[in-house]
């Protein structure tokens, strides 16, 4: 579905009724496309009161949601291999029962849990994107 950057709180209340039964999301896109962007603004209707910014150099951030929830928000980008994030405790991270939002999670697919949501950001204008997402579980 193609989407004009003002209509952006459509998607992220839509991403957001997914968060009940998805603890991991995957947001995939090339670079400047806006991932972070995305992820500030369900953010936004999280709660979050803490600056959203891409982990580039941190790889993870933590935030914390007005009912005391956490979110945790990874960028992929400049790992080398999976064993980085294997060290950093991705599958604590993962499986934490607290939303993990991924940027770059091609990195790291091999690590990826069973189920997870998908979304993927293409850029058709400087103010249009095409955005959609899918469930994921591979135990079916």
């Amino acid at each position: 579905m193609i989407y004009s950057l003002d209509q952006l709180d459509i998607i992220a209340l839509k991403i957001t009724d997914h968060l009940e039964d998805h603890k991991v999301i995957c947001v995939n896109g090339d670079m400047g496309v806006g991932k972070t962007t995305l992820i500030k603004k369900v953010g936004e209707f999280l709660g979050v009161s803490d600056e959203i910014h891409s982990p580039t150099f941190a790889i993870v951030n933590e935030y914390h949601c007005s009912d005391k929830q956490l979110i945790y928000h990874f960028d992929f980008y400049r790992i080398i291999n999976v064993l980085e994030a294997v060290n950093l405790g991705i599958e604590d991270y993962f499986y934490s029962n607290y939303l993990c939002f991924i940027e770059w999670p091609e990195k790291i697919n091999t690590l990826l849990p069973e189920k997870y949501l998908n979304i993927n950001i293409k850029l058709i204008s400087d103010s249009k994107r095409d955005i959609s997402f899918e469930s994921y579980d591979r135990r079916k």
